[in-house]
């Protein structure tokens, strides 16, 4: 069985600030970051879909502790967002001090963009990540 979207297609697409997933044509859930089945009813019957980006910070965490490379990037705020079409997915919250981030962001509307990290010991190239900026 292959991928209908491989992540090598979902990075690119997140690089020119499309989020792609896939939507199951037998339950109608959508499923992002992209797998091999729906992450609702587990069926392999889906298609690709270009979701809006759109959604609401669910939950939040700030490091303090770098990624192997990032060392420059601390503190940093991490989002798991609710995206409108259902699927929730993590990214960076920019655009906003992470030491003046408290609980008022939970609820908040957020809109998708991404960041490009350089390739390190443990990926194959550049990679894009969603980050998320709070929409007002």
């Amino acid at each position: 069985m292959e991928y209908k979207l491989t992540f090598k297609d979902y990075n690119q697409a997140l690089k020119r600030d499309k989020l792609m997933g896939l939507k199951c044509n037998d339950c109608g859930a959508f499923t992002c970051p992209p797998m091999m089945v729906c992450g609702e009813c587990a069926r392999t019957n889906h298609e690709i879909a270009q979701l809006s980006g759109k959604g609401k910070i669910v939950t939040f965490t700030t490091s303090f502790i770098a990624a192997e490379g990032r060392e420059n990037e601390v503190p940093y705020t991490i989002v798991m967002v609710e995206l409108d079409e259902g699927p929730w997915i993590m990214g960076n919250l920019v655009a906003i001090d992470p030491k003046k981030v408290t609980m008022d962001i939970v609820g908040k509307p957020v809109q998708l963009g991404n960041r490009v990290y350089p390739a390190d010991k443990y990926s194959n190239g550049d990679m894009a990540r969603p980050a998320f900026s709070l929409l007002e």
